[in-house]
């Protein structure tokens, strides 16, 4: 496993890209929208991992609830990992609890899937297979 990206939540990608990109520096290397998901993303790498902006496009998406309990800011860590599918079946084994049953689509081409802060000790974590 390694970090494949900050999930960053914000209320507007155009205004958080002023920072992140025009005066940070860091290269926009796209921006989509995930339907699925209810968010548009902003890709902006750093070493090997990225930034994930994430822009809620409904008010009863999971970023829009984040934000309005919590503010802006760090929403999830991602890892990425090789194989999703035996990742989970060998967490669920340990006993880990899960935010959905199975692997759906995300940004960028990825299958994802949440692990409840219940089983993390407050962090949301997402596990993340990427196309090679």
């Amino acid at each position: 496993m390694k970090i494949d990206h900050l999930g960053i939540a914000v209320k507007n990608l155009d205004e958080s890209l002023k920072f992140y990109h025009k005066i940070l520096g860091l290269h926009l290397k796209g921006i989509e929208e995930v339907k699925e998901q209810k968010v548009r993303v902003a890709f902006l790498p750093i070493g090997d991992s990225k930034f994930e902006l994430l822009e809620p496009t409904d008010s009863e998406s999971p970023i829009a609830k984040h934000i309005e309990k919590r503010g802006q800011g760090i929403q999830h860590i991602a890892l990425r990992v090789k194989d999703i599918e035996a990742e989970i079946e060998r967490l669920k084994k340990a006993g880990v609890q899960f935010i959905g049953d199975k692997p759906t689509p995300g940004a960028g081409g990825a299958k994802i899937i949440f692990i409840h802060p219940k089983s993390t000790n407050g962090v949301l974590l997402e596990l993340c297979e990427r196309p090679e």
